[in-house]
């Protein structure tokens, strides 16, 4: 049956936490915890969603939740689900951590378990900067963006890296089932993570959760601009289950990805030239996307 709002619990597993209004992260966090359930035992490392959901004593997590070092998400997953099935346990492992924590500190954990072909679900809620400590640049970054640590200047306009693309280098392990998401297109993610919790073995999913004060964005504009990164071409939604890319949704036209940039705040200083650069490289992508996934 498909997850929608609808039929999405009424339970609560994330609640009365401290996350700034608007968090993309936390949205991701609740809803997925949702479509899990009370049996799912939530490993979190050193972040934004360990930060707000762990402050004695108002704990904010209806289910067991732990947090790990910050490159450990993975391992301790690992030991979790290892010592919870030897003790004949009902469960679901599930490990939420962000870009940073995934994409550059915890890249080697997670791709160990992978290798090991642990049975959890590893979910990166993915706001492209180090929030919590300062929006410092990340692995997740995108090109252009303005950062603390690669800020908007004369000779340089923000990051000059592409982002890293965590959803194919997870595929390119063999895994058996990867996926992106946005916290836009819930009914989308909620979809993918009730799969994930069906299938055996590793599974992660990326997903987009926008950070208001990190992007530059107002707190009420969270879903719209999760949303718009897809309906533009610069995030596209997808899986890779069985040894096979397939597209989730394909937008008929794309959208303006002038319009989507220069309402975040981390974006304004962006050229006319820089964009171009930015739809090309979208451009690339989806030649690709719909040559070979469609």
């Amino acid at each position: 049956m498909s997850v929608t709002a609808k039929n999405l619990s009424r339970e609560e597993f994330f609640y009365g936490h401290k996350a700034c209004p608007g968090c993309g992260g936390s949205l991701a966090v609740r809803n997925a915890l949702k479509v899990l359930g009370k049996n799912a035992v939530a490993v979190l490392p050193a972040g934004c969603m360990s930060a707000v959901g762990f402050n004695f004593p108002q704990l904010c997590f209806g289910n067991n939740a732990i947090i790990s070092t910050f490159a450990g998400t993975a391992s301790m997953l690992t030991g979790i689900e290892a010592a919870l099935r030897i003790r004949g346990c009902d469960f679901t492992a599930v490990g939420f951590a962000g870009d940073g924590g995934t994409a550059d500190i915890g890249i080697q954990a997670l791709s160990g378990a992978i290798d090991r072909g642990d049975n959890i679900i590893y979910i990166c809620y993915d706001n492209e900067a180090y929030m919590n400590t300062g929006i410092q640049k990340s692995g997740l970054t995108p090109f252009g963006a303005k950062t603390t640590t690669t800020p908007a200047g004369e000779n340089i306009r923000g990051n000059i890296r592409p982002k890293k693309n965590m959803f194919e280098i997870a595929a390119a392990h063999g895994i058996p089932y990867a996926a992106t998401a946005t916290v836009g297109y819930m009914t989308d993610f909620l979809n993918k993570v009730e799969k994930a919790s069906r299938i055996k073995g590793t599974k992660y999913i990326h997903v987009i959760a926008p950070c208001p004060s990190g992007w530059g964005i107002p707190e009420s504009d969270t879903v719209e601009v999760a949303r718009e990164i897809v309906d533009c071409g610069l995030w596209y939604l997808a899986e890779f289950y069985e040894g096979e890319f397939k597209v989730t949704h394909t937008p008929k036209e794309f959208t303006s990805v002038e319009n989507y940039l220069k309402k975040q705040g981390r974006f304004k200083h962006l050229t006319a030239e820089d964009i171009k650069i930015i739809e090309s490289s979208r451009d690339k992508k989806w030649e690709k996307i719909r040559k070979e996934w469609v």
